[in-house]
């Protein structure tokens, strides 16, 4: 399963817990999402999915849902989970930003490495990437 869900809401909910505001940049043309289209730059909308900005947020393993206004008219929002490139607060711009792709696939398998450890001593770490 995508760990995308459970770090959307890890995130939302640090977020919260130090009293800042968590926002949700979107892929406003994946397939599924339902959101207010005139606030939409570049194909990508930020929303705001604090407590206090949002009622009945729902953050599932497939989808998000709330309601909330938008220029005094409420509206129901409906995102994909895979829609989301970002959360983040705005206060200070922490927070996690996602790939566009939904399925990540895992890179291939390159086998083992056949370079010998080094010689005596300490330990050494290698990047991979």
């Amino acid at each position: 399963t995508s760990n995308r869900p459970y770090l959307i809401r890890a995130i939302w909910q640090w977020i919260s817990d130090n009293g800042m505001t968590p926002h949700l940049l979107v892929n406003a043309d994946a397939k599924g999402v339902e959101i207010p289209r005139q606030f939409v730059e570049d194909g990508r909308i930020v929303l705001n999915v604090s407590a206090s900005a949002v009622r009945d947020l729902d953050l599932g393993n497939d989808w998000i849902s709330f309601g909330a206004r938008f220029s005094g008219n409420p509206m129901n929002v409906l995102l994909p989970v895979s829609a989301v490139l970002g959360i983040y607060s705005k206060e200070n711009g922490q927070g996690m930003l996602f790939p566009e792709d939904d399925e990540a696939v895992p890179p291939e398998d390159e086998g083992p490495d056949d370079t010998p450890p080094p010689a005596g001593g300490r330990p050494s770490l290698k990047v991979v990437k």
